[in-house]
């Protein structure tokens, strides 16, 4: 988000303003829109394309951060079980179930169909190395052996979501399944 820091009222114009926008955008990925522009967007949430142009630099910064608060949103708050073996298979499955519903299944899948080129970074891997990464800490700072970023990422993450893309089953029982996986390369 361009202007993170900025004071904002909790449930004032800018909140309802912003889910405005992220329905919308939501709305036009999940339809499969192939030219989603500043101008059509505007139109669906109702405001004007100036309020766009001010806070994204283009269209592609705004799917990003729409991504990132969709594919993350049920996640954010992590485990503090007291183990990381527990904490990473209550994680995983909290994004099984929440990449699982059809509103997330036809988003991911419509940003998927979208993408043409390849992406420098991808802001929804970003905060879920985060996420991770502070699991992992937690769990040195108990003395446990834990995997690394990379390999959670690569062998739990990624093939949650591989699955949800390509209509493949991803349910907590896989994901239990892959964090079983993962935690024979600690």
């Amino acid at each position: 988000m361009s202007d993170r820091g900025a004071a904002r009222r909790p449930g004032g114009r800018s909140d309802r303003v912003l889910t405005a926008i992220y329905t919308a955008v939501g709305e036009l990925v999940g339809t499969g829109a192939d030219r989603i522009s500043f101008p059509v967007i505007a139109e669906r949430a109702g405001i004007n394309p100036t309020t766009l142009y001010r806070r994204w630099p283009d269209v592609n910064a705004l799917l990003e951060e729409v991504a990132v608060a969709a594919l993350t949103r049920d996640g954010d708050a992590l485990p503090d079980t007291g183990s990381f073996e527990q904490d990473l298979t209550a994680w995983a499955s909290v994004i099984a179930r929440d990449v699982t519903r059809p509103e997330r299944v036809r988003y991911m899948r419509a940003m998927v169909a979208a993408r043409v080129d390849l992406v420098v970074h991808c802001a929804v891997t970003e905060k879920r190395g985060e996420q991770a990464a502070e699991m992992v800490r937690r769990a040195h700072e108990r003395g446990e052996q834990t995997p690394t970023v990379p390999q959670i990422l690569d062998h739990v993450i990624a093939p949650l979501y591989h699955h949800v893309v390509f209509a493949l089953p991803a349910d907590e029982q896989y994901a239990r399944r892959l964090v079983r996986d993962v935690l024979s390369m600690a």
